[in-house]
Order: structure tokens, then sequence, then C-alpha cells
């Protein structure tokens, strides 16, 4: 019945299959019609998405969907938090329902946590009819994920560097007879030099397979792999220029980058009872400021590329349960991570490219929610910061503080940074310690530092 449903709908987008170059989606007024239904998904589908709560497609969902089920190849162009992921999700698991196979799908991604992230929605969607899905990750045993893969999973959602090792170490391991390849994320997977993982991805799987890209923008390098790996594709473009979500209010605030800690701390204590998510530019200043943070009584974790799979993953959960009020963390988690509750995005460290700007920002203000996002910018960054400005297209206003009131928490924030630094050189001790005798500990980089914020309160600082 279900296949009788999918060739109905079908047929009715053969008549325009022809025209379909370029689809770039727009407020139509059959906008508000659109259901799953209608968009040739079967009746296990539709169902699924209805159990998840999802009321009517996005617009990348509507332009993308229709597309796919008449097996073309796809770019898709949108924002960041447009529902990109269930654009290509769904297809798969309609075309995996009509030619049930292991191995039928892989999904390429740039960070760990998208990769999880995306096998959480395929499981969900697919709950109803039992598809497996495996991630394969850097960070994680190698021995484990070989045993996983020797199950044949249905769907493959990887990283690019770790798929290589497997294609090159795993007996027995192959995708000669993938039938989907996706690239999530492709500007980033590329930005972050796996040009050479991806063409040696590219070389062992089938040529005769349908292949979707999906990237917030554009770049040269897309274009390049475009030509590479896909055929006589339909573009789906719902957002041409970088924008950002109207429902999001953006600030800036411009001081003196020797007191950047003292006004963040400011701006928490301001704000406290919302949850934030605050980005660093590197892995040493986000353990650093959540430590300093720590140390004023704030909830906060880390998140950042050097710390193991598990710890990254324990701090995100903590941050989504909310047991956590305050997520710091670098660039991994700017792209692709949907976390519903964040309320304000504080940029601490600028970003050096501009687009990154738009990723980071778009953690807030998701699915018609509200949110603030708030930029530091120093007397260092006054460049970056017009590029941003100019990227956006719009002038950003003074997020307004009282100097005075700022300037009373200096005392108390000197001597936290003092005890972080202290702390910081504990861990780094405790790290080198732990490299000699392979322990690794569960909690994230800085719950084990209190040892050290327990001595400073007992004892009093010796004399030089």
């Amino acid at each position: 019945m279900d296949e009788d449903a999918l060739s109905v709908n079908n047929s009715d987008h053969e008549s325009d299959k022809e025209e379909i170059t370029t689809v770039e989606g727009t407020k139509d007024e059959g906008e508000e019609e659109a259901t799953w239904k209608s968009l040739g998904l079967v009746d296990a589908i539709c169902t699924s998405c209805e159990q998840l709560k999802w009321k009517s497609p996005t617009k990348i969902q509507r332009e993308a969907i229709p597309v796919a089920l008449q097996g073309r190849d796809i770019i898709g162009l949108a924002e960041t938090g447009s529902g990109k992921t269930a654009a290509f999700a769904l297809p798969i698991i309609q075309s995996l329902l009509e030619n049930p196979q292991r191995y039928f799908a892989l999904i390429l991604t740039p960070t760990r946590e998208l990769a999880f992230q995306i096998s959480e929605q395929f499981e969900a969607l697919g709950s109803n009819i039992g598809v497996k899905c495996a991630v394969i990750v850097g960070g994680m045993d190698m021995m484990s994920q070989s045993l996983v893969l020797a199950k044949k999973p249905h769907i493959l959602i990887a990283t690019p560097g770790r798929l290589v090792d497997h294609l090159e170490n795993t007996k027995g391991f192959n995708l000669r007879a993938l039938k989907y390849l996706v690239m999530d994320e492709a500007d980033r997977i590329l930005n972050m030099d796996f040009e050479v993982e991806v063409t040696k991805i590219l070389k062992v799987i089938p040529r005769e397979r349908r292949t979707m890209l999906f990237s917030a923008t554009m770049t040269k390098k897309v274009q390049k792999l475009q030509r590479a790996s896909l055929q006589d594709p339909v573009k789906v473009e719902v957002s041409t220029k970088y924008q950002t979500v109207d429902k999001l209010q953006q600030h800036y605030i411009f001081i003196p980058v020797k007191f950047k800690d003292v006004y963040l701390v400011n701006i928490l204590n301001e704000m406290a009872g919302n949850s934030f998510m605050i980005f660093c530019s590197t892995c040493n200043n986000t353990i650093r400021t959540a430590l300093l943070l720590r140390n004023l009584g704030f909830t906060a974790v880390p998140l950042h590329g050097q710390m193991s799979q598990n710890k990254r993953l324990a701090a995100l959960t903590k941050f989504k349960a909310k047991n956590r009020s305050i997520l710091i963390s670098t660039d991994v988690a700017s792209r692709g991570l949907d976390i519903p509750h964040v309320d304000v995005v504080i940029n601490f460290d600028i970003p050096t490219h501009s687009k990154d700007y738009i990723h980071r920002v778009g953690r807030t203000a998701r699915a018609g929610r509200s949110g603030v996002a708030i930029t530091f910018v120093t007397q260092y960054d006054v460049e970056l910061y017009q590029r941003i400005e100019q990227l956006i297209g719009k002038q950003l206003p003074l997020y307004k503080v009282e100097e005075d009131e700022v300037m009373v928490l200096q005392e108390r924030v000197a001597e936290a940074q003092r005890i972080a630094k202290m702390e910081m050189k504990d861990l780094t001790e405790k790290k080198g310690r732990r490299r000699k005798g392979g322990d690794d500990g569960d909690d994230d980089d800085t719950e084990g530092a209190t040892g050290v914020r327990n001595r400073f309160k007992n004892k009093k600082p010796r004399k030089k």
C-alpha cells in the first residue's frame, strides 16, 4: 500500500522534473498548506514526523524532499537551523523502505557532535521501521567501531578522517554497494582540510549513486566538489544572502582587552537565569574562562576539540539537560548543534572568519524563538567587526552597560583569574601524569580543578 501511495505522489512531480534546475525558497501562497504527505512521503514516515511533533515542513524541506524523491542529485544552500537534516534524512529513509539494504547511505559531517546529532534524527525518524545507524568518528576506539561496522548498519554517519581509517584498515569493510552520499556542512568539511580524505572516499564508492551536498555557503571549494561528485544536480536555495534570524537581538560592546573578563561577569550577573553559549577562539581560553567563572560561582562547562569524545558528549549532555547554564566553546559547537534552550550567545573572542559569526549567533533564536547575541570588540578587533557588519548588511546597536557597576567587580575577578591560572597549571601537570599512566577521567576538563580551589580556601598563599 505504501508503495502505491509513493508512486502516485511521485507522478505528481514528474511533469515539472525537467524545468527544475534552481529552486529558490520564497513565501508563496500555498506555503501554509504544505504537509508531509503532499511532499510525496509515505504514511509510515508521515507518522514518524507527527510523533516528533513536526507540524509542517520548513522551506528547505518543501523544496528539497520532492526533488530528492525523484532521484535527483541536490545542492542545498540553507542557513543554519533551517531543518537541513530532515531534508535529506526523510527521502533516504523512504528510499531504504523501498529497497532495504545494508550500508545504504553515508553522511559525512565535519564535527563529531554533529555526527551524533544527525544519528539521533535518523534513529528518531526510522524508529518505526527499524533503521540501524552507526556513528564513525575520531576520539573513540577503532576496534569497537569495527564491531559496529561488522553488524552492517543501514546508515553510516562519519567524519571523513576516521572513515578513511576504516576503509584502509578494517578487513571486510567497503562501501561498494552504497546508494546515497550526503555531505552536510560541505563548506566546513573543506575548510577543515578534509579534501584529501573526501577524494579518497569518492574513489571507493559507486559512481551510480545519489549525492546531496548541503552547505550554508557556496565557496569555490564547494563548487569544485560539486563538479566532481554530482550529476545534473538541482540547486535548492532558501537563503541567497547571509542573514541572521529576525527574532535575534544583536549587539556589540566595545571594551579594552584587559577588562574582557570583568565585562563578561557583569553581563552574566545582569542576565542571570538565562542559558548562555560563550565562544572563545582557542581551546586554552575555553578552559581558562570556565575555571574563572566556576571560581565566581557560575555553573560553566567547556567544549573544545582537545577533549576526548566522551567528555565532549558529557559536556553537551550537562548543558542540554540544564545542569549547567553556561557552555563555553570553540567553533567546534558553532555549527549544526541544535540546543533549543540557548537564550544568549556571547562572542567573547570575535570570530576571524565573518561567516562563523552567522553560525555562532545561529545557536540562539532557533525555530521561531527569540534570542540575544553580544559581541565583544576590543581595540584589536575593529577591522574584523566591520567585516561582520558588512556581511550581515546592518550596523549593530551598542550594548549599554554602566562602567561604574562593572568596575566594582574588578577585584573579585582579579582574584578568580589568579586562582584559574593556578588551576590551569595544575591541569597541565595532571594531563602529563595521565598520559604516562594512561588514566582518563570521565568528567569534563575543569571538574578536577576544584582541588586547587579547596587548597586556596584552606591555605594562605606562601610568601615569595
